[in-house]
């Protein structure tokens, strides 16, 4: 009995030794991960991160691996339909640009439903050594090899290499492990950049997946295209990130060699994997992509990071642009080979020439009106849309130049084309402009995509564009009674929460577009109209509509697009609201507008692309050789991103008209990410100019074709790229070369206008003033405004280093012999000339 009874003990025992789990674990005084020998495999117990003095754990562990596999390529036809919150099929017939790309991206690969899914946690592990080790899978489709170790350079990363070995024929696609489920009501932020930024899940898939309002809860797969800093990430109320990372090169080069290749699709990014659990998740390749098609015995590997950021997303993204995808090396290699300043003074005469600028005088309701031709989609047109763009800069130039040009032959024009735009019949649209457009050969004025009228185009074309001439003409009282006619519609609209519509239908005058949310800056135009007729009505109820857009749009991440053609797709607004918040808070000194104008501006940080890397490989572009940097999108901006916005086909813009904004953010938080995107999208971007006008494309694969259908646009590069100078002035001279700020342009984005009033070089009260006689520069990237005193017997030439690099040049003044001087990168220098 004894003998039986030891016996059964010394088993119990090694029963029990037998069954002690067995752990394995990457940690350093970072970050702490551990797995468990479970019967299932290796399953992560614990993923920690140290945040101040205290290690912060994620709630639910995993480790759980995903392989997908299909014997033949998955259908690109879509299978299932969606429909909006008011019970519409999305996205409407009428929006075709949308629809090719409302199909391709509800595919069974892109709503991630395709193939077979094959879970797994694996069942081989081996520790290499304290900082790295590797597990290994064999299934019936594939073995799986994964490679972790803990970055020596980044100890909050974790760098994963995939390998897997086909063992037969189909499409294959690796998930990046899960490391974490994140559980709904630990979230704080989740975001794809590019694609949405949320607090919270949204039930409905339209609302989520087209416009970004809220985290979609199904496990989506995100393209590179529009993805512009690829790193999907979650943040989690115990103040931790958690990101994934792709290495750089992995992404599709959108220019690789010779021809565009923007529409080629290597990775898939998703804030959730396979299981619809909360959990940022990379898919390398992209099932039914070339590279997933393998034959058996044939490898497929990729390498990518998870980070376990001790801070916020924006921490978080900021340590992917910098660290990873190297942002600032990318700047360094930036080099101008016109100057800004030489673009302005050419588009001048681009600007003034009729035939090149596309300039039309027509005849409506006794007014000779002006405005240029528009080649582009609008409803109705029969190629005789004409519109203009930037009043505040058509004023700006016209005043510094006094140049008759445009003081005679395009501002009064330009006026009464304002003035017969607007509605002044006492009905329901009093007030309000009858559309964007004018349609020459049928006269009238017309909306971009249908009969609608929509109050954020009040304030675009009544507010601000009369609101800037007001700022030159301040005595004018048909504009003062017209801004009045708009402020008063504004008011009447504003719904008792402090909300707009997004649009009114032109005939039934019903609102229209219920699906979605008026998440954009309308409430602007109440601050032109409080800023120039002085009625504290106005500003209380700016407040009220910009306290409504804080809690719905800032807190949330949820913004709207100006574009109707685009079914108002997230777009630059979302820059130009910062601006609004801001000009709030100069009005009020309320802390909160501050706030929301600097969360608005590190929102639209995730409108610029920081992939790929820049580099000097030689590319060629129509037969132009070129570096990569001078064609990289990297530091461009998007007109509107998204599932469907204009970035997934044509890539960025080139109308960098939050710059200035950029750079005012930066003075105003000394977050260098603001300063440092200003500047990428800004200097070195030759390969977009086009040489005879020194007008810019507007979309990144247009290279260098010009204005094409849009001449409209040079008035907005004026615009933008003055705003950008003016506020490097202002920075980098600690406020010793400051001129007053006008309003934001239409629809464009935030930048603002000048030279309506005095400004301030060294204390003395100046002008701003454009002479391409006066000063020649034979450098570049130096670039120069011109201010002349009050009194007329200085000029002051401001030299602006736009360069990371220091900056030899030669300057000639007027007819002085030249002089060479150096300034350091990003420098400046104020010269003060005696004028004779």
């Amino acid at each position: 009995m004894k003998y039986l009874l030891s016996l059964a003990s010394i088993l119990f025992t090694v029963s029990s030794f037998a069954q002690k789990p067995k752990t394995v674990s990457l940690s350093n005084d970072r970050i702490q991960l551990v797995w468990e020998s479970t019967a299932n495999g290796w399953r992560l117990q614990k993923v920690a991160a140290q945040k101040g003095k205290q290690w912060q754990a994620l709630a639910k562990p995993s480790g759980e691996n995903t392989l997908l596999y299909a014997a033949e390529k998955p259908s690109d036809k879509p299978e299932t339909t969606f429909k909006t919150i008011t019970g519409q099929e999305f996205p409407g017939k009428e929006y075709h640009y949308q629809t090719a790309q409302w199909a391709e991206t509800t595919s069974p690969v892109a709503l991630n439903t395709a193939g077979q899914t094959i879970h797994f946690f694996p069942k081989e592990a081996k520790q290499a050594s304290k900082n790295s080790l590797t597990f290994r899978q064999e299934t019936d489709a594939a073995t799986v090899s994964t490679e972790w170790s803990i970055d020596p350079k980044f100890p909050q990363d974790v760098v994963v290499k995939q390998t897997l070995t086909a063992k037969k024929g189909g499409y294959f696609s690796l998930a990046s492990p899960t490391l974490a489920d994140i559980p709904e009501q630990n979230l704080t932020w989740a975001t794809v950049p590019g694609y949405f930024q949320g607090n919270k899940l949204q039930p409905n898939f339209v609302l989520a997946y087209a416009y970004g309002h809220g985290i979609p809860t199904l496990p989506v797969l995100y393209r590179e295209r529009c993805a512009s800093t690829l790193s999907p990430m979650i943040s989690t109320k115990n103040g931790l990130t958690l990101s994934v990372i792709p290495e750089p090169g992995l992404a599709r080069d959108p220019w690789a060699n010779d021809k565009i290749t923007q529409l080629d699709w290597n990775i898939g990014l998703s804030h959730m994997n396979r299981k619809a659990q909360l959990s940022p998740t990379l898919y390398f390749p992209v099932l039914g992509e070339p590279k997933s098609a393998l034959k058996s015995g044939e490898t497929v590997s990729y390498t990518f990071r998870y980070s376990l950021t001790d801070g916020d997303w924006f921490k978080a993204l900021n340590h992917t642009v910098y660290d990873i995808y190297q942002f600032k090396e990318s700047l360094a290699l930036r080099q101008s080979k016109q100057s800004l300043t030489d673009r302005i003074q050419k588009m001048h005469h681009y600007l003034t020439d009729p035939k090149t600028s596309l300039w039309n005088v027509e005849e409506f309701e006794g007014k000779k009106i002006g405005a240029q031709s528009y080649l582009g989609g609008v409803v109705g047109s029969n190629k005789d849309a004409m519109k203009n763009s930037d009043y505040g800069a058509m004023w700006m130039l016209a005043t510094a130049t006094g140049d008759p040009l445009l003081t005679n032959n395009v501002l009064p024009y330009a006026e009464n084309f304002k003035l017969v735009q607007q509605e002044t019949a006492d009905n329901f649209f009093k007030g309000a402009v009858e559309g964007q457009y004018y349609l020459a050969k049928s006269k009238k004025f017309v909306e971009e995509w249908g009969a609608v009228v929509e109050p954020i185009a009040l304030t675009y074309y009544t507010m601000l564009d009369i609101g800037n001439m007001l700022l030159f003409k301040p005595d004018d009282q048909e504009l003062k009674d017209r801004l009045r006619f708009g402020a008063e519609r504004l008011l009447t609209w504003q719904k008792p929460d402090g909300s707009w519509a997004v649009a009114y239908d032109k005939q039934t005058e019903k609102e229209i577009f219920k699906d979605i949310q008026d998440v954009r800056p309308t409430f602007y135009g109440l601050i032109v109209a409080n800023r120039i007729l002085k009625d504290p009505k106005y500003l209380a109820a700016a407040r009220k509509g910009a306290d409504w857009l804080i809690k719905n749009a800032v807190e949330t991440g949820s913004f709207l697009g100006v574009c109707g053609d685009a079914r108002y797709a997230p777009d630059f607004a979302t820059g130009q609201s910062a601006q609004a918040f801001l000009d709030l808070y100069d009005l009020t000194r309320d802390e909160r507008y501050k706030q929301a104008a600097i969360t608005c501006a590190k929102i639209y940080t995730t409108s610029i692309y920081t992939h790929p890397i820049a580099s000097r490989k030689p590319k060629t572009v129509n037969g132009t050789p070129r570096e990569d940097w001078e064609i990289n999108q990297s530091g461009l901006s998007f007109e509107h991103g998204g599932i469907f916005g204009s970035a997934g086909r044509h890539g960025p813009i080139q109308l960098a008209s939050h710059a200035g904004m950029f750079i005012r953010m930066y003075g105003l938080t000394k977050e260098p990410i603001f300063a440092d995107m200003a500047r990428a999208g800004t200097i070195g971007r030759d390969a977009f100019v086009d040489p005879k006008t020194s007008v810019a494309s507007y979309y990144w694969q247009a290279m260098n074709r010009g204005a094409g259908p849009y001449p409209h646009h040079a008035w907005w590069q004026v615009g933008w790229l003055t705003d950008y100078l003016l506020a490097e002035a202002e920075l980098r001279s600690n406020g010793k070369v400051t001129f007053p700020r006008g309003f934001v342009t239409p629809k464009v984005g935030p930048h603002q206008t000048y030279g309506f009033a005095a400004g301030t070089v060294n204390g003395e009260k100046t002008k701003l003033l454009i002479d391409e006689n006066r000063v020649k520069i034979d450098n570049p990237s130096v670039d120069y405004i011109l201010a002349q005193s009050e009194k007329q017997n200085k000029t002051f030439v401001i030299l602006l280093n736009n360069s990371a690099q220091p900056s030899d040049f030669q300057i000639t003044v007027s007819d002085k012999p030249a002089s060479r001087k150096q300034l350091p990168p990003f420098g400046l220098e104020v010269l003060t000339l005696e004028n004779k």
